[in-house]
């Protein structure tokens, strides 16, 4: 196999995503349809986090395996050029996920992330929805608002 140029890899590394992946419009796609709503991308939190429910106070990410070190088979496959940069990078994605998430907890915010590998088994939306709680207006607030604004009358 011929070795790329340093242009080439330039290209294929620019042409790589950061928000709007697959992986995270399936899992953007799933939780609407279940009735959650959510903002995206959020710049004043640590590590703008892939979805947000700031009623909630809770946060997700929806990482690629290979990009944030997961522990799974595309995880912890090995680069076949350049090996140790790419270790090097990934072993900081990682540290920066820990710090981002250490960061949220600290400001009162719940973290969940989902892997690109466990979207095969929809065992991640059903723990997404005990991570996220009832859906509608964040907790029933709402409701109880209108229901003590009109007298109680249930209108």
């Amino acid at each position: 196999m011929m070795p790329e140029s340093k242009e080439l890899r330039s290209r294929i590394m620019r042409a790589v995503k950061g928000r709007d992946t697959k992986p995270e419009l399936f899992v953007r796609s799933k939780l609407h349809r279940a009735g959650y709503r959510f903002r995206l991308h959020r710049q004043t939190l640590p590590g703008r986090p892939d979805l947000v429910f700031p009623g909630r106070r809770k946060v997700i990410f929806v990482h690629g395996c290979f990009w944030h070190g997961h522990d799974c088979k595309r995880g912890a496959r090995s680069p076949k050029n350049n090996a140790g940069y790419w270790r090097a990078k990934i072993d900081r994605n990682r540290a920066r996920d820990e710090r981002n998430r250490e960061a949220l907890r600290d400001s009162g915010w719940k973290v969940e992330t989902v892997w690109e590998c466990e979207l095969g088994d929809i065992q991640w939306l059903k723990r997404l929805k005990r991570f996220l709680g009832r859906r509608g207006s964040d907790s029933g607030r709402h409701r109880s608002t209108v229901h003590a604004a009109h007298g109680g009358t249930g209108c």
